[in-house]
């Protein structure tokens, strides 16, 4: 099976630190937002995740394209929250770092191209800032998404700006697959994309720190990540590279939690992996009855598993990005043993749901079903496990293709409730 991920699309494709910062989240704002909160689901204590990702990375989501006026790019980020509330949605979760560059004033890494088309230049607002304090009026929870390693979705150091940490080690890059990626062997990147994310956890009331599926990057056929050097100096007493790449995986993972839990207590934290950790028939017992060609365990060297049972996070959110009844990874398979993975840990499970493929004409008959994505969220009632569902991604939930957006919120989403916590 080809790999699927919802971020194909991007291969394929105000004020500074404002009253936002470290503000406190508006659950009990006055008006519209707080006018619809099902007082049966507050009493019972019956909370759940509605989640929408909003993706930045090559414009996916947000802004439409770079370059468009400070008061139109808060004009769109304005719309996207209010589409949120529209949907009886209580999450957005905001791509702040796609590649090595931020949404707001960092003083590490440059201003976001996919702002201004330009690397580095300020685009004469805070996006973070602004949408933290916009959600949080709306009664929304505001995730802050960092992608930990990509660079650049091109293979050119010369095109970053001079100052770009990239630029500045050249030793810490490896080229890979015509993009550009930070080395995870190494402790001064651990050290770099940590202290990166964690400027913006300590400036701002974010809700929640939010990893995507990259850790190592997706294979290649034909090309080699080498970090050859990397593994010479500190691969020492592994077994093999595949365990060393795990390790340096699994020590960024420990290492934000306990830094998160110290830093900001009330932050969560999430990882929303690719969904098939590893096959049935590569690890009898513990991996899921699928067939993937992809898994994350072997393919990312990143041992979800693991991390959900040693504690380290609050919420995992596995991109189940299948139908029901599909034979290489059936959406009713998956659920049920991701579920089994979180019993008793303490690590919420939400479901990552493909809205994007809905009437994609690349997709078999299911996504032409405007109930498919209704009938997961019903097959999720019977695992309480499951406490929520994000869609992927935001420019699908308002164009609502086939009117399938429509029928989740109406066969599931009659009142607004609040996120687990």
């Amino acid at each position: 099976m080809s790999r699927i991920s919802r971020r194909l699309f991007g291969a394929a494709a105000a004020g500074v630190l404002s009253g936002a910062a470290l503000a406190t989240p508006g659950w009990a704002v006055p008006g519209p937002a707080a006018a619809h909160w099902d007082p049966a689901h507050r009493r019972r204590g019956r909370r759940e995740l509605r989640g929408m990702w909003v993706a930045t990375v090559a414009n996916i989501d947000f802004p439409s394209r770079p370059g468009l006026p400070a008061a139109e790019q808060q004009r769109e980020l304005l719309g996207l929250l209010d589409l949120a509330v529209e949907r009886r949605l209580n999450t957005v979760i905001l791509q702040v770092r796609p590649t090595a560059d931020a949404f707001w004033p960092s003083p590490l890494e440059p201003w976001s191209a996919f702002l201004t088309g330009q690397q580095g230049r300020d685009p004469g607002w805070d996006p973070l800032g602004f949408a933290v304090e916009e959600a949080h009026r709306r009664g929304l929870e505001l995730h802050a998404w960092f992608n930990p390693y990509r660079i650049a979705n091109h293979q050119d150091p010369a095109r970053l700006v001079p100052g770009h940490p990239a630029r500045q080690h050249p030793e810490w890059v490896v080229p890979y697959g015509g993009k550009l990626y930070y080395n995870p062997g190494l402790p001064e990147v651990r050290a770099l994309v940590q202290d990166a994310m964690f400027h913006a956890v300590e400036h701002y009331a974010v809700d929640a720190v939010h990893w995507d599926d990259y850790f190592y990057p997706y294979p290649v056929a034909g090309q080699v990540f080498d970090d050859d050097a990397a593994y010479a100096q500190h691969g020492a007493g592994f077994p093999d590279r595949a365990s060393w790449r795990r390790d340096n995986i699994d020590r960024l993972v420990e290492e934000t939690s306990r830094r998160l839990r110290r830093t900001r207590p009330g932050v969560r934290f999430g990882v929303s992996p690719f969904a098939i950790w590893r096959n049935a028939s590569t690890d009898p017992g513990r991996g899921s009855d699928t067939q993937g060609g992809v898994e994350t365990y072997d393919d990312l060297y990143a041992d979800t598993r693991k991390w959900v049972r040693e504690g380290w996070l609050d919420y995992v959110v596995p991109q189940v990005y299948w139908n029901i009844g599909f034979t290489v990874a059936d959406y009713a398979v998956l659920v049920p043993w991701w579920a089994d993975v979180v019993r008793g840990t303490g690590t919420d499970l939400f479901v990552g749901e493909a809205l994007y493929k809905v009437a994609d004409p690349a997709q078999g008959p299911p996504w032409h079903n405007p109930g498919e994505l209704s009938s997961h969220l019903t097959f999720c009632e019977d695992h309480p496990e499951v406490r929520g569902h994000v869609f992927f991604s935001a420019r699908q939930v308002g164009a609502d293709p086939i009117g399938a957006m429509t029928r989740v919120v109406e066969d599931h989403y009659r009142c607004r409730v609040r996120p687990p916590r």
